[in-house]
C-alpha cells in the first residue's frame, strides 16, 4: 500500500484539515499519516481559537512519521508561524522527502486569517522551492506572485512567475468570481488548463485541503502530475456532486461518495 503525510492543521468539524486529508487519501486507497501543526475550534461557520504545536513536537511529530513509515508523498497545509514552517522545511530536507504538494493556506474559506504576516517570506523562501507542486487559490497566488490577478490572463502571468521565483510547478486554482472552476497548472515554462463546470452547492468547506492531498495521494499511487491534477479534480467534482448538506454555515463535502463497502450497506 502507497502512503501519504498530511502536517496541516486539525479542524474539530471534519471538512477541512487533517481530517479532509485523511478522508481523500483514504478513499484513493493510500494510508494517510499526519503530523498536527495546530488545533483550531473550528466548524462550517467559522474559526473560533487556535492552538499552534510547538516546534519541538511537531518535529518529533515528523521524526516519528519518516523513520518508521516513509511517505511516498507529502501534503503541507496549515502552517500558521515561521518556526513551524522552518522545522517541516529543515526536516523534508534532512529526509530527502519526495512528491512534496505545499497548498499555501492563508485564509480559511469563512475569511478567518491561518497564516501570520510575519510567516509568508518564510514560506516563500523555505518551504516553495522544495515544492513540486504548489496550489494557491487566487487570494494566495497574488500574495505569492505580488500582482493582482483579474482575468485568464493574469492567472497564467502568476503562475509563470511564482513557478519561475520558487522552481516548482504551480496550479493555480479558479473559483473567486474569476471563471467556472477552471485551473492552470503551470509546469517546466508550459501551461495546461484544467476546465471544470461550477457546481451549484454553496457546501465548499475544505476544497483546497481536498484537492491537494487528492494531488498528493495520485503522486504517491505514480502518477505523473498532470494525471494526479485531472484525477483530483474529477474527485472534487464527484465529492461537491455528492450534494451533502451539513452545519449552519459552508458546510463540508461528502468525501467518502464513492466508497463502497458492506459495513455501510450493513448498518443501512
Amino acid at each position: 500500500m502507497r502512503t501519504a503525510l498530511s502536517i496541516a492543521g486539525s479542524d474539530s468539524s471534519g471538512g477541512a484539515g487533517i481530517q479532509a486529508d485523511i478522508k481523500t487519501m483514504s478513499a484513493h486507497g493510500v494510508y494517510a499519516m499526519s503530523a498536527i501543526t495546530a488545533l483550531t475550534a473550528q466548524n462550517t461557520t467559522g474559526v473560533t481559537d487556535i492552538l499552534d504545536s510547538t516546534p519541538a513536537f511537531l518535529s518529533a511529530q515528523l521524526d516519528a512519521v519518516f523513520t518508521d513509515i516513509f511517505p511516498d508523498a507529502v501534503k503541507i497545509g496549515m502552517v500558521s508561524s515561521a518556526e513551524l514552517i522552518s522545522v517541516i522545511a529543515r526536516k523534508l530536507r534532512a529526509y530527502k522527502a519526495r512528491h512534496i504538494v505545499v497548498d499555501p493556506v492563508m485564509v480559511a474559506t469563512s475569511g478567518a486569517r491561518l497564516l501570520q504576516e510575519s510567516a509568508v517570506e518564510t514560506l516563500k523562501a523555505e518551504l516553495l522551492p522544495l515544492a513540486e507542486v504548489a496550489t494557491p487559490n487566487i487570494p494566495e497566488a497574488e500574495i505569492l506572485a505580488e500582482m493582482e490577478i483579474r482575468t485568464s490572463a493574469d492567472m497564467e502571468t502568476a503562475a509563470r512567475r511564482i513557478s519561475e521565483r520558487y522552481h516548482c510547478a504551480v496550479l493555480c486554482k479558479g473559483g473567486h468570481d474569476l471563471n467556472d472552476a477552471n485551473d492552470l497548472l503551470w509546469k517546466d515554462g508550459v501551461g495546461r488548463w484544467f476546465y471544470g463546470a461550477r457546481i451549484d452547492n454553496p457546501n465548499t468547506h475544505g476544497t483546497g485541503c481536498t484537492l491537494s492531498s487528492a494531488i498528493a495521494s495520485n503522486l504517491a499511487r505514480g502518477m505523473e502530475l498532470e494525471e494526479a491534477v485531472r484525477r483530483a479534480k474529477a474527485y472534487i467534482s464527484g465529492a461537491l456532486a455528492a450534494m451533502l448538506d451539513l452545519g449552519r454555515g459552508r458546510g463540508p463535502m461528502n468525501h467518502l461518495f464513492d466508497l463502497k463497502s458492506d459495513y455501510i450497506r450493513e448498518g443501512e
